[in-house]
C-alpha cells in the first residue's frame, strides 16, 4: 500500500497528464474523475490461496483504512480468467481523487504505519517473503473520465 501511494505521489510530481485547459465555452462532455492505479501481479502455481489470504488480511486492512481516511475512494481485485503467457494473474485496482503533497504524504505514512502496527523493516520483510511466490509485473496510472452532469 505505502509503495503504491508513494508511486502515485511520484507520478504526480512527474505528471505529464494531458489536462484540458479550462475555457468558458468548454465543449467537452466529460471531465476528469479519479486516478486509477492498476497493479499487475503474477502468482506461482499452487500459491493463490496463500496470496489471497495475505490480501484478505494485511492488504485489505490497509486499503479499508485508506478508504476510511478518504485517501482512496475504492479498491478491488480482478482475476485474469483467460490468462495468456506473460500476463498477470491479478490486477489490483485502487482509485483516489487527488495526490497528496509532501507534508500530507508524510502524515499519511505515519498514520498508516500506526494503524498497521508495523515498521518499514516489517513491511520489507513481508514483501520479501511474498516475493518467493509472487511477482509484481508492473503498474499503470490511469485517469477516469466522467460525464458532466
Amino acid at each position: 500500500m505505502k509503495l503504491m501511494l508513494k508511486a502515485a505521489v511520484l507520478a504526480a510530481t512527474l505528471s505529464f497528464a494531458c489536462a484540458t485547459p479550462a475555457f468558458a465555452d468548454d465543449p467537452w462532455p466529460n471531465e476528469e474523475g479519479d486516478y486509477v492505479q492498476v497493479g499487475m501481479i503474477s502468482v506461482e502455481d499452487g500459491h493463490d490461496l496463500e496470496y489471497m489470504t495475505h490480501m484478505a488480511g494485511q492488504w485489505r486492512k490497509g486499503q479499508d483504512f485508506a478508504v476510511a481516511q478518504g485517501w482512496i475512494t475504492s479498491y478491488e481485485i480482478l482475476v485474469n480468467l483467460n490468462k495468456r503467457p506473460g500476463e498477470p494473474d491479478y490486477y489490483l485496482i485502487t482509485r483516489f481523487p487527488r495526490f497528496a503533497d509532501k507534508a500530507e504524504a508524510k502524515k499519511r505514512d505515519e498514520a498508516y504505519d500506526a494503524h498497521m502496527k508495523m515498521t518499514v523493516a516489517d513491511a520489507q520483510a513481508g514483501s520479501a517473503a511474498r516475493a518467493k511466490y509472487r511477482t509484481v509485473m508492473g503498474s499503470q496510472m490511469l485517469r477516469a473520465l466522467v460525464w458532466k452532469k
